[in-house]
């Protein structure tokens, strides 16, 4: 097994020279931009999973709680934090049959990267790549949407002038630079960065809830409808299915078989900051949270919830890119322009890939329920059942089994284990997740729209105050005309 473990390391070499020059860098300049901007060893790839993976849920999981219970929301970050992991392996282990398979063969893949969709024709034909590569770019383009409209709900909080909508344009406008984001092989400092902001988020969370204490006459009495139930379930689902850039995390790292298990050490990571400030946040308001899906509406505005704030900002738009930058390749292999080593013209070319996003965000600005409608909908297929069912048709011939590149775990039951795990998430997932999911999430989803209204200029925002009328005045009138 060792041998082929070196095997693998010698075939699977990251000769991964995304949008870079030839030749060693040697002045002070270059050293510099090596540091900060060009990463692709085993820490990077964990800070880009851990990094991508928590983002704006930090602020709904509460939301999901007043709608779960507190027991329920454990259980399923638990759950669906394994869950994830397991199809997030898959997905590593696929990539890395499909490029040994190509590289054997001479397929030089510089200035090409490989991607999700890319692997299931590989492996699986024409059929399943139409499939994976319909439901992953829908999934990346509403992540990237959420991300949008999760910017406008938060500065909402501290430059209340403009409403929502109006934010939504000009952080429209921002996030579009990441058009200048060449590939993950560049997020280097920006996940470092953006991990550090999220886990300043969540403990502030933590603590400002527990300093405030419960409000006065709290109430815990979720679950109180089922509908209510699979929605937080489904934002859950939503929240460790942020593995849909597996594949070109992967690639973006100098030797790519060693990603199997970052992904579970990201979400063990994860799990530190998502269980508490959840849990704290509704112990301390209760179903106040039920009207409320973003957990800074409710907490009071001082200079740390304001930093804050600016934190998830700051990682939106990061998060923004590591959505969008998978659907800028798509585009860019459309066209024709993905090996091109301008990166000026890239750039231009990726820019109407920015506009369906925008136009989607102010149509729907539902933070919170967009989530459980996009997990139900789109994550369940893209990153549980269509992975699990992957591992299974690639693998299902002896011979295919015999000649893996990578074997299942011995003490998960090699092959009959693995298949039995991915039999259970796809029934599970397809049941629970799309099916009773999807029902309660697009309730809650068109209950939004009846009630607030598409294109709303203000999702969720206080009414506003009407002015006194001035006072009436009790003077004698006098005639000013007397004597004239």
């Amino acid at each position: 097994m060792e041998n082929g473990e070196k095997a693998v390391e010698t075939v699977v070499v990251g000769n991964y020279v995304e949008m870079e020059s030839e030749g060693k860098a040697s002045d002070m300049k270059s050293k510099l931009s090596n540091m900060f901007w060009h990463g692709g060893s085993v820490y990077d790839a964990w800070f880009s999973c851990a990094s991508n993976q928590v983002a704006q849920v930090l602020l709904t999981l509460p939301y999901s709680f007043s709608q779960l219970g507190m027991l329920s929301g454990i259980l399923f970050q638990l759950f669906y934090g394994l869950l994830g992991s397991w199809t997030a392996y898959l997905i590593s282990i696929l990539y890395v049959e499909y490029r040994t398979r190509k590289e054997r063969e001479k397929v030089n893949f510089r200035n090409h990267v490989i991607q999700w969709f890319e692997v299931l024709d590989g492996l699986l034909g024409k059929h399943w790549r139409n499939v994976g590569l319909a439901f992953n770019c829908t999934f990346l383009l509403f992540g990237s949407v959420i991300q949008l409209i999760a910017c406008a709900s938060n500065i909402y909080y501290i430059n209340d002038n403009l409403d929502k909508r109006t934010w939504t344009y000009i952080f429209g406008a921002c996030c579009a630079t990441t058009v200048f984001i060449p590939s993950f092989h560049n997020y280097r400092i920006w996940s470092f960065l953006g991990l550090l902001m999220t886990t300043y988020t969540a403990w502030y969370l933590t603590i400002a809830s527990i300093l405030h204490g419960q409000v006065e006459g709290v109430k815990h009495s979720g679950p109180s409808k089922l509908v209510l139930y699979f929605t937080g379930a489904t934002n859950i689902l939503y929240t460790f299915g942020g593995h849909a850039v597996t594949v070109e995390i992967m690639h973006a790292m100098w030797k790519p078989q060693k990603f199997k298990s970052i992904y579970l050490f990201a979400t063990l990571y994860v799990l530190t900051l998502t269980l508490p400030s959840a849990s704290a946040v509704y112990w301390a308001f209760g179903d106040l949270l039920l009207n409320h899906s973003n957990a800074f509406a409710l907490l009071p505005k001082n200079l740390y919830r304001d930093f804050a704030v600016v934190l998830m900002l700051i990682h939106q738009f990061i998060t923004f890119g590591f959505a969008c930058t998978p659907l800028y390749f798509v585009w860019e292999k459309l066209i024709g322009m993905h090996e091109c080593r301008s990166m000026c013209k890239r750039a231009a070319v990726r820019l109407p890939v920015v506009i369906p996003i925008w136009f989607l965000a102010i149509v729907f600005p539902f933070f919170g329920p967009i989530n459980s409608t996009v997990g139900s909908l789109l994550v369940s297929f893209t990153v549980y059942i269509i992975p699990a069912l992957a591992h299974v048709f690639t693998f299902r011939s002896a011979a295919s089994r015999e000649n893996a590149v990578e074997q299942p775990p011995r003490f998960l039951g090699r092959w009959t284990g693995a298949f039995t795990i991915n039999a259970f998430i796809v029934v599970w997932v397809f049941v629970v997740g799309f099916g009773f999911g999807g029902w309660a999430s697009m309730i809650n989803f068109v209950h939004q729209i009846d009630t607030f209204g598409l294109f709303t200029k203000c999702y969720q925002c206080p009414p506003p105050v009407m002015a006194s009328p001035p006072p009436i005045s009790h003077r004698p009138h006098v005639n000013h005309t007397r004597g004239l």
